[in-house]
Formats: structure tokens, C-alpha cells, sequence
């Protein structure tokens, strides 16, 4: 797959791959725009450090799927106003 607007890989960056088991790894959503919803598409934990509960996407390959750009998009969309 090529880089383009919806794919973006980079193999020059020191993580990658971030997360294991995913072929076609999609660089674009490096850092991922639905951290901060409650309800996201991906598999995060939650863990609780000194009292608080933390949102943990280390084990999440969702946004680095080629296949889940418009899922993504279509969140992104529907939440403009995510604080």
C-alpha cells in the first residue's frame, strides 16, 4: 500500500512497529485523535494508578489498521467536540 491521504507508513521511526500483529501498519493515527472518548472503536484497558483510573491503548492496533481510516473518520466526525 502506498503512503497516501488515508495511509502513512514510516519504518524509519524508532517504535515501529508500536504494536505487533498487524501487517499493514498505518503510521497516520501514531498518536491516536480518539484517546480522549470514553466510547472509543478500539480494545483499551484501564488501569489504576494513585487513585485514578487511566485509559491504556498499548495493546490496541485499531487506529494502525489500513481498513479502519472511514471508522475512524465517521467517530471523529460524530465527537467534533470531544472535551
Amino acid at each position: 500500500m502506498e503512503n497516501n491521504s488515508r495511509y502513512f507508513k514510516n519504518t524509519a521511526c524508532e517504535y515501529y512497529p508500536c504494536h505487533k500483529g498487524v501487517e499493514d501498519f498505518n503510521c497516520l493515527f501514531c498518536f491516536c485523535p480518539m484517546y480522549r472518548l470514553k466510547a472509543c472503536p478500539g480494545k483499551p484497558e484501564y488501569i489504576e494508578h494513585d487513585g485514578k483510573r487511566i485509559k491504556s491503548c498499548g495493546d490496541c492496533t485499531f487506529p494502525h489498521r489500513p481498513e479502519n481510516y472511514d471508522k475512524i473518520m465517521k467517530v471523529l466526525a460524530a465527537n467534533k467536540y470531544m472535551d
